[in-house]
């Protein structure tokens, strides 16, 4: 009995040193492998990062890591002070490094009153009533969320509304005149801190247009919600919780 004890104990300590020798190895596999090659740290990401977010909101996202030379890209990113209060100008994706090329100011400006619109997004432009842009207090440059609602026609199907996509970017914002209102960049350099009040006065019929950068098959969407639906816009900064419930219809409203 003793001895079956004493051997059940033994194989259970050499299970142990074997598990602890194999996260060795494996926790060393990257530095025997880099051990013959010049490398250097960069910044590489670790978790996606949407377009226009300030390097201040990084955070965890990105993470300081050594990459073999021949494999680091000539704009990669070795500290993030360098890039002051720039943001991203596209998404980025877990892998990718952080590129100087990237990293634009905030309020980036194409002309007056525009932003820079992120390499491979498209611009739409939708007509909406004051009440649907939040009071008229959007700008370029800031980040929205864009809520869909529709009344299918058939009545088995009840009205529904979804906020469909997030952190999306405004690229210019007109009043009802075309009039285009300031960046936020330009409205802290201007004397008037109230340059959407002065575009509220003018839109006489407290209407506005927004433009936003998107990919094709989101324009496609928000297009859609337009012709056959109705659309809300939300203010969503890009440190905003990111989410919803699903497809919000009267039963879930009243539940």
């Amino acid at each position: 009995m003793k001895t079956r004890l004493l051997g059940g104990i033994a194989a259970l300590v050499v299970a142990v040193i074997g598990t602890v020798m194999l996260l060795i190895y494996v926790q060393g596999a990257d530095r025997r492998a880099l051990a013959n090659t010049e490398t250097e740290e960069v910044y590489v990401v670790q978790k996606e990062i949407p377009a226009g977010t300030a390097v201040a909101k990084f955070g965890d996202s990105v993470v300081k890591k050594a990459v073999p030379r021949s494999a680091i890209a000539e704009d990669s990113v070795r500290n993030l002070d360098d890039l002051g209060s720039k943001v991203s100008s596209i998404e980025f994706m877990p892998g990718e490094q952080v590129l100087t090329s990237r990293m634009v100011d905030p309020g980036s400006q194409v002309g007056r009153g525009r932003v820079e619109v992120p390499t491979g997004l498209q611009e739409v432009t939708v007509k909406l009533d004051i009440e649907r842009v939040v009071g008229g207090n959007i700008q370029a440059g800031d980040t929205v969320g864009v809520l869909m609602s529709f009344k299918p026609k058939d009545e088995k199907v009840g009205d529904m509304t979804q906020l469909s996509l997030h952190k999306v970017l405004v690229t210019a914002v007109q009043d009802g005149t075309g009039t285009l209102s300031e960046t936020a960049s330009e409205t802290s350099q201007s004397d008037d801190s109230s340059s959407l009040k002065s575009n509220k006065k003018s839109s006489g019929r407290g209407t506005y247009l927004v433009t936003l950068a998107r990919p094709a098959t989101d324009v496609e969407k928000i297009v859609f919600a337009v012709e056959f639906g109705a659309v809300y816009l939300s203010k969503e900064p890009t440190d905003a919780t990111q989410g919803n419930s699903g497809v919000m219809t009267l039963g879930k409203v009243i539940r």
